[in-house]
């Protein structure tokens, strides 16, 4: 049984597309081969800067044989027919078909159509070529004299060579021959790019691999990293410093070696001035180097960086021309961290602290056409942080003005250069000239949660601020109409949902959310952009008509429901329940939602619970089977006591009217757990009532005062939880 080796050597394959790369070709290739029936053993991919390899072991020498029987015509059929089945069958003549019988059609021809299967190697010549010139790069060229032509073959980088054997375990091998844009498949690659650029002709998979390894290139991304991050730790601990480990660069680096060579550079170290983020930062981007740390946790004034070879001089200069790159880096970064904190020499109040005069620079960034600018933002989200303090206990005139200061470091020097410093720049901003330091938390923290994973903010402030900036997004872009629609969320609109209900939930909040939406949409829908820009014609001129504010409040509380119920059964929640609260009227409060919604988890998880349950599914069947014949409502009186004449249904109506009144009350002090002990006390006068009494009685009016307490049960249960919504 042989085994395939395919390699596609290119000029370059760009880090961050190596991985996908690699799954693909595995997928498209292994997909191709099982629709032709060459069912293999196992297959796996590798990638390197410069090449693509696939390894397929224990396919078959060649397709299986294909035998069909093709029922035809019966005999004595007309020519028509007859000329039909042999055409479509490939016979010359219809003595080469069979004859049948059947005992209730008669006798027919049959066709025995053979078709013996084709060698793997001509499969995988078809398959190679199809699969290439379609690959599913994110981006791909064009190149050479070739490229004019419109079905010239487009790849992410030019292909310079492709290796394809079939090669049996411990003995022959063969190429697969076929051509691709002028490129041959053969038996030959090339090693590392400078150390060892010639060619190398390989026959199999170990070849390959030992081959390779000789050549100073390391097949497996794996295995680079692995040494990578092995020889940056023995480094570090070397010079007694500890490597801080960075998963994405660490990844990104392996995907630039094919030899991988830990070297550590320095710059001065007076650069330690800077704030560490804003180091490891500056180092990160523009060098793809490891930051360190020494012993008292601090950041170190030395880097590891990866090179791709090894030196005659050990590496000497690649480190020290690093290390001059950064140094240059960092005395940019240095520029904007003096530059941000002193004051703007155009500011229009020089009075003014410098993160303050910086806001008249918001005022010309447009944050999106229909919901005005970013300066307008921060006015919506100030008033909506001091709405939003006292409800979280947090000081007004602080939440404000850590919500005045929250996007001011978006115009300075240093998040201009690197986003994914903005929030944190601020904090070190506003300590910088003197804010109180919980106003300068909550600027870092109010972009937080970003993610499932992220934490969240804690302080009072923080917590304002934070829900604040995720609130105004989300009702504005409602009050526009650009809501989430299936997989496409290109504001990122579930994230701030799902980040609303983690401050709220983990934080232990107390919030009615309905009344903070309608707080919120006020500024939107009076209109805060600049009306003088035709471009920036107000906010409400972007509202539709059609989506008076309830509307579009209820509309994003039932969007918190759906998010709601995708945080809660990540841990293990079902979303019947949720549903069965929020079909409650004034289900606004999510903290409550959440503990009612546990509390009747556990109501239903015991045997009263569930029994309760198939009672009050018997009578809400035989309610919406009556209410259609006598109409929705028939039974909203309450029942006669004097037309009760069976046991059963007397004791239902005494233990209803107790166990009603004692679960609204507890439902009303939030005592979820005593409403539901008190409902589970229905469970036997349920049992009996249905096992004793015949509701739909003969005499109307027995009738009648049945279906009216059989309603009263039906209210009762709905004052805890809507049950109807319950699945199973």
């Amino acid at each position: 049984m042989p085994d395939l080796l395919l390699e596609l050597f290119s000029e370059e394959i760009p880090a961050r597309m190596q991985r996908q790369a690699a799954e693909d070709l595995k997928r498209l290739v292994t997909n191709a081969l099982v629709e032709r029936n060459l069912l293999y053993e196992g297959a796996q991919s590798f990638v390197t800067p410069r090449r693509l390899t696939l390894h397929v072991v224990g396919l078959p020498a060649a397709q299986p044989d294909l035998r069909e029987e093709r029922k035809g015509p019966r005999v004595g059929a007309p020519d028509a027919a007859i000329q039909g089945f042999l055409k479509s069958a490939g016979l010359k003549r219809i003595e080469d078909a069979t004859i049948a019988t059947d005992p209730k059609k008669g006798q027919f021809y049959v066709a025995v159509i053979e078709k013996p299967g084709r060698e793997t190697k001509d499969a995988i010549a078809e398959i190679i070529p199809a699969i290439v010139r379609s690959f599913p790069w994110p981006k791909s060229m064009r190149w050479g004299a070739a490229s004019a032509k419109p079905d010239a073959l487009r790849w992410v980088r030019p292909l310079r060579g492709i290796v394809c054997t079939l090669a049996v375990p411990h003995d022959a091998s063969e190429i697969v021959a076929f051509e691709i844009d002028g490129v041959k498949a053969g038996d030959m690659t090339w090693g590392h790019r400078f150390m060892a650029p010639g060619p190398i002709h390989v026959r199999r998979f170990d070849d390959y691999v030992d081959a390779l390894q000789k050549a100073k290139v390391v097949l497996d991304a794996d295995r680079r990293k692995a040494i990578i991050l092995a020889d940056a730790k023995n480094l570090a601990f070397a010079r007694g410093l500890e490597l801080i480990e960075d998963d994405g660069l660490l990844e990104e680096v392996a995907g630039l070696v094919e030899w991988p060579v830990v070297l550590m550079g320095e710059f001065e170290p007076a650069f330690l001035d800077l704030p560490p983020e804003v180091i490891r930062a500056t180092i990160r981007a523009n060098q793809k180097c490891f930051v360190l740390r020494d012993g008292a946790s601090k950041l170190a004034n030395r880097f590891i960086l990866v090179s791709n070879l090894v030196a005659p001089d050990g590496g000497a200069a690649i480190a020290a021309g690093n290390a001059r790159v950064v140094r240059a880096r960092l005395a940019d970064a240095r520029h904007f961290w003096l530059t941000d904190r002193a004051p703007l020499s155009d500011a229009r109040d020089k009075t003014a602290k410098p993160l303050d005069q910086r806001l008249a620079k918001l005022e010309r960034v447009v944050f999106h056409e229909k919901l005005g600018t970013q300066g307008e933002r921060v006015e919506r989200i100030e008033a909506l942080a001091r709405e939003l303090a006292p409800r979280v206990l947090a000081d007004p005139g602080l939440a404000a003005r850590a919500a005045h200061l929250a996007k001011a470091d978006l115009v300075t020097e240093m998040v201009g250069e690197f986003p994914e410093l903005q929030g944190l720049m601020g904090r070190y901003y506003a300590l910088a000239q003197g804010e109180e330091p919980s106003v300068a938390d909550a600027i870092e923290h109010h972009y937080k949660p970003q993610g499932p994973n992220d934490r969240i903010p804690t302080s009072p402030v923080s917590i304002a601020v934070a829900l604040a900036d995720k609130l105004d997004t989300l009702v504005g872009f409602w009050a526009i109409d650009e809501k989430p629609t299936g997989s496409k969320d290109p504001y990122a609109l579930r994230r701030a949902a799902l980040g609303v209900i983690r401050i709220v939930l983990e934080n232990g909040l107390r919030l009615q959310l309905g009344s903070v939406i309608d707080v919120a949409l006020e500024p939107v829908e009076r209109g805060v952009t600049d009306t003088s820009d035709p471009a920036l014609d107000g906010a409400a001129s972007g509202m539709p008509d059609s989506s008076p504010r309830p509307a579009m409040a209820a509309s994003l509380l039932a969007f918190f429901a759906d998010r709601l119920k995708v945080y809660l059964r990540d841990k293990g929640a079902r979303h019947d329940l949720i549903d069965a609260v929020f079909a409650l009227p004034g289900q606004d409060d999510l903290l409550m939602i959440v503990r009612r919604v546990e509390a009747l988890g556990r109501f239903l998880d015991a045997e009263d619970g569930r029994n309760l349950l198939m009672g009050y599914r018997r009578a809400a069947n035989i309610l919406r089977a009556e209410e259609k014949n006598d109409g929705a409502g028939a039974f909203a009186a309450r029942h006669d006591p004097a037309l009760l004449v069976l046991p059963a249904e007397k004791d239902l109506a005494d233990m209803l009217a107790a166990a009603g009144a004692a679960a609204r009350e507890r439902a009303t002090r939030e005592d979820f757990e005593g409403a539901m002990r008190a409902l589970a006390t229905l469970r036997a006068p349920v049992d009996a009532f249905f096992l004793d009494v015949t509701v739909n009685a003969d005499d109307p009016d027995l009738r009648l005062n049945r279906l009216r307490l059989l309603n009263e049960l039906r209210e009762a249960m709905h004052g805890v939880a809507d049950f109807s919504k319950v699945a199973g």
